[in-house]
């Protein structure tokens, strides 16, 4: 017969010994579980929770394969065009887009607009709950743009009850998890070449990005709080080619925070809090898209076109450290739109013509270089001891995250892919040019 421990709670009520203890170590362990779980279900940004590209979610939890009929729990037809990333949360998922409005008949192809808009779904049924407009743009004022470009680009920020999307030289809002309107910032213009790219980060109640545009490139920091300029550091370099459109990275060396802001020729590290510059490393390249990684105590960059090298650098000078802190670099087979992501003690990297690499973070020797095949924009996501990339013409090669190369799985939605994954378990959220996916085991 089983023990009994009689409930105080209520003094009829008795509950066996096995049923208490259950109880007892769930409550022990539920506040870190729960934590975890939280976390795993979550899609805050740009390249994840801790912006690397690694999902906190458990490789059985999320599917190996896919297609237009197997494991698709739901597909929304979005409006409007914009290759930013999925941020997942709160039950709902977030997109920014650039919707055009429906042309008058008496009105010219000058006067279009376009409303800057967020993309509101519900993550359980894929419906639309909203289209929300943060503000408008007239297309007459808003320049050319690349064809691998949208004018909704950068991925917005999840917060608690806030969500942050930006659109770069068109402006930043903030709105609430429905939509509403908080602020607007739209005094940071700049001239852009091929339109914008780099999503911000937010830190400390600052949101920062990258000004890179034809002349003048700066870093900025807007108050999270009402969308005020809190500042803004011009680039110390005068370079040919001065766009790019890199996020930044968020990082704590010898407990001090730094942000590392990549651009034309140069990355900056900055002090979050006063843009001040803490260290720098020059380098000869444009065009910077890359989100940089820090792993094992480095930082590793591309240094964009021409020709791309990835540099690896020890985060803890003062100064101009390009003579004494670049640890080593590897000039073949490197990324100049897909950002990096690492396993342990190695570090991974998609070519833009479709080359898998696995190198030693430590000395950057080359592990394993494999063609995948394809055209690469979006950036691959590592889940567990896999790694999931997937190329422009909607394949995704599953390949395992170690020093042996394997190819695990293909899967093809036979659908136009530039925009980077997002893993909330037990989904995977895939955008293409038409439609957002959420990929599940049944």
């Amino acid at each position: 017969m089983l023990s009994r421990f009689r409930c105080w709670s209520s003094p009829g009520c008795w509950l066996p010994l096995w049923i208490l203890m259950v109880a007892t170590a769930t409550l022990d362990v539920c506040p870190a579980a729960g934590a975890e779980r939280d976390r795993a279900a979550e899609w805050p940004r740009f390249r994840g929770p801790g912006g690397d590209g690694v999902a906190a979610a458990d490789p059985a939890q999320v599917p190996l394969r896919w297609g237009p009929d197997q494991n698709v729990q739901w597909r929304c037809e979005t409006p409007g065009e914009g290759w930013s990333s999925p941020v997942v949360g709160r039950g709902k998922v977030f997109l920014s887009a650039a919707i055009k409005r429906p042309e008058d008949a008496e009105s010219s192809r000058d006067s279009e607009q376009l409303d800057l808009s967020v993309v509101i779904i519900d993550a359980k049924s894929g419906d639309i709950q909203r289209v929300a407009t943060l503000f408008s743009q007239d297309l007459s004022d808003a320049p050319g743009i690349h064809s691998k470009n949208s004018h909704a680009s950068p991925t917005p920020i999840l917060d608690g009850d806030r969500l942050y999307v930006h659109f770069g030289h068109l402006g930043t809002a903030c709105c609430d998890l429905e939509g509403n309107v908080i602020w607007t910032q739209r005094s940071l213009r700049f001239p852009p070449t091929h339109g914008n790219g780099g999503s911000p980060v937010l830190v400390d109640g600052k949101l920062i990005f990258t000004c890179d545009g034809s002349r003048d490139p700066y870093v900025a920091a807007l108050n999270a709080a009402d969308g005020s300029v809190a500042w803004r550091t011009p680039r110390p370099v005068d370079a040919e080619r001065k766009f790019s459109f890199a996020t930044p990275t968020l990082i704590t060396v010898d407990g001090q925070q730094q942000v590392i802001a990549p651009g034309s020729d140069c990355v900056l590290a900055l002090e979050p809090s006063s843009g001040r510059i803490l260290w720098q490393v020059r380098y000869d390249g444009y065009s910077v898209v890359p989100k940089p990684l820090f792993a094992g105590g480095l930082i590793y960059l591309s240094t964009g076109y021409n020709r791309a090298s990835l540099l690896a650098i020890r985060p803890d000078g003062s100064g101009d450290v390009t003579d004494t802190h670049v640890v080593w670099r590897v000039d073949k087979s490197v990324s100049k739109t897909p950002s990096p992501t690492a396993a342990e003690d190695l570090l991974f990297l998609i070519s833009d013509d479709g080359i898998a690499v696995c190198i030693e973070q430590a000395s950057g020797d080359v592990v394993w270089r494999q063609r995948l095949g394809g055209n690469f924009s979006a950036s691959p996501v590592r889940i567990g001891d896999r790694l999931y990339a997937t190329d422009e013409s909607g394949v995704t090669s599953v390949i395992g995250a170690g020093r042996e190369y394997r190819l695990l799985a293909e899967n093809d939605l036979q659908e136009r892919v530039l925009a980077s994954m997002a893993v909330a378990a037990p989904a995977l959220y895939l955008r293409t040019d038409k439609a957002l996916y959420r990929l599940q085991k049944p």
